[in-house]
């Protein structure tokens, strides 16, 4: 998984006063966690836009200093009325050392269900994981196609080498519910069966 590259600059002054400076800069203040020693930078916002606003699980090659740190979003913060981005947590991505985070879900093929009448439904987007940074991906992907109606795909069904999921296995992640339409249709046909059966007698 390649990462998005980051130039950043390294903050020496990180009170309120200074951030609040770089914001109207146009750049965000950040911090890295997981090295021993935390390394507080900034970025321009164009250069962490990528990042922050994607819906996969996307790393970053963090350039600052001359040095080269990989690591992740831990955490984001935003501004409660122009949603711009105000901070953002950053942790190290150590190789042999495993990390927890969330992973994007995304459903996959045409369910049997669905093509009964039944409409699919995603209950869970992101699932909690613990994997070495090696093993990590932008996404669980998880097949839908088998579902049929009544049905439900759970967390105990994802299966990924090196992946340890940390949620409980009978969380349904998506389903194939019955529809009022095909529930009124199965309605119609039983009243019609017994109706047919009732002239027979």
């Amino acid at each position: 998984m390649k990462g998005i590259v980051i130039e950043g600059q390294l903050r020496t002054d990180l009170g309120k006063r200074h951030n609040k400076t770089l914001r109207a800069d146009g750049s965000v203040p950040c911090v890295l966690y997981g090295g021993g020693e935390n390394v507080h930078f900034y970025a321009a916002e164009v250069a962490v836009k990528n990042i922050i606003y994607n819906s996969h699980f996307t790393t970053a090659d963090i350039q600052v200093e001359g040095k080269t740190y990989s690591a992740f979003i831990k955490e984001a913060q935003f501004h409660p009325v122009t949603d711009k981005v105000q901070h953002i947590d950053f942790q190290l991505l150590v190789p042999g050392h495993p990390v927890v985070t969330n992973l994007p879900v995304s459903l996959h093929g045409l369910a049997v269900g669905v093509k009964a009448g039944g409409k699919l439904l995603q209950k869970v987007r992101q699932v909690k994981v613990k994997a070495m940074p090696d093993k990590l991906v932008s996404e669980i992907k998880v097949d839908v196609t088998h579902l049929e109606v009544g049905k439900s795909v759970r967390i105990r069904d994802i299966n990924y080498e090196g992946i340890q999921i940390m949620m409980s296995p009978a969380i349904p992640i998506a389903s194939v519910e019955i529809t009022r339409a095909l529930r009124a249709a199965a309605a119609a046909a039983a009243a019609a069966a017994k109706g047919a059966k009732g002239k027979k007698k």
